[in-house]
């Protein structure tokens, strides 16, 4: 029984410290039965069902009435090990893991369906992991482009929430006010600055005057005049 392992050999607490890279997939299946039946541990009505089904390929594609059949699975087990693992299906066939926000014009089409209507001053931060593939954009509660000092705490706070290794900003600005440049170029450089001793890389802080999106670097405008 799972009580009788010790508890660092146990499926939940070796997740907790090893990751689920390192679990097998009994250990995998077990987690997501979450108890065996009379008897028998989790683990071993995980093996069962693997067995039963010609491996984790077979389990993938069986349906909860097949899996009921299976003893000790009830209708909570069986749909909670398939929802898993549909989940993993539509994950592996999913589109959105593969975007990537490598340029200003990624930042832009990430960020553009948050900032519809007028200016408002709401900062959108955008958040990818090492390879700058997307984990996902928010618009960040409280904060506004033109603040001074710029609220880089929270901006920071977000993307890290995201578990996120690269960060990209944006925000919509009013043409008819005056040039936005210097303040968004300080703004992007107070960032930059915080976000490296957090292990954060800024790509890039692009922002929509009109219909045009700017890149702002702290040295001047970087991809300037394509237009959305």
């Amino acid at each position: 029984m799972l009580a009788d392992l010790d508890p660092d050999q146990r499926p939940r607490e070796r997740m907790l410290r090893l990751g689920a890279d390192a679990l097998s997939d009994v250990e995998l299946v077990a987690l997501l039965l979450g108890s065996g039946r009379r008897g028998s541990s989790a683990l071993d009505t995980a093996r069962d069902l693997l067995a039963a089904h010609g491996g984790l390929t077979g389990l993938a594609h069986a349906d909860p009435a097949a899996l009921l059949r299976s003893p000790g699975v009830g209708p909570a087990k069986a749909t909670r090990v398939v929802a898993g693992l549909a989940l993993a299906r539509r994950f592996g066939t999913s589109t959105d893991r593969r975007q990537t926000v490598r340029t200003p014009a990624d930042v832009a089409r990430v960020a553009a369906p948050l900032l519809p209507g007028p200016a408002d001053g709401r900062v959108v931060a955008v958040a990818g992991d090492r390879a700058a593939r997307l984990l996902g954009a928010v618009v960040v509660p409280g904060v506004l482009a033109h603040a001074d000092p710029f609220p880089v705490r929270e901006v920071l706070a977000e993307a890290l929430r995201r578990g996120a290794v690269t960060l990209a900003l944006a925000h919509r600005h009013d043409p008819e006010t005056p040039d936005p440049v210097p303040a968004d170029r300080a703004a992007t450089a107070a960032v930059a600055r915080a976000a490296a001793h957090c292990g954060l890389r800024l790509l890039d802080h692009v922002v929509l005057v009109g219909g045009t999106w700017t890149g702002v670097g702290e040295d001047g405008p970087a991809g300037a005049g394509w237009t959305s």
